[in-house]
C-alpha cells in the first residue's frame, strides 16, 4: 500500500463550556483539527501508512 503525505497545519480551538462568551470562561475545551491533520487521522483509522509534515 502506497504512503499519503498531507501537508498542512494543525488548527487549535479553544471552546469556552455553557455558551459563555471568551472573556467570561475560566476553562475551555480544546479541539484540535484541520482538513489535512483530520484526512489523515481517518486514514491512520483505516490502516493506510500516513505522514504529516507541517512547518
Amino acid at each position: 500500500m502506497k504512503k499519503v503525505v498531507t501537508f498542512g497545519e494543525i488548527m487549535l480551538r479553544l471552546a469556552p463550556r455553557g455558551f459563555l462568551r471568551f472573556s467570561q470562561a475560566n476553562s475551555f475545551d480544546v479541539v484540535y483539527g484541520g482538513g489535512e491533520s483530520n484526512v489523515a487521522v481517518s486514514l491512520a483509522n483505516y490502516g493506510v501508512p500516513v505522514d504529516f509534515v507541517t512547518r
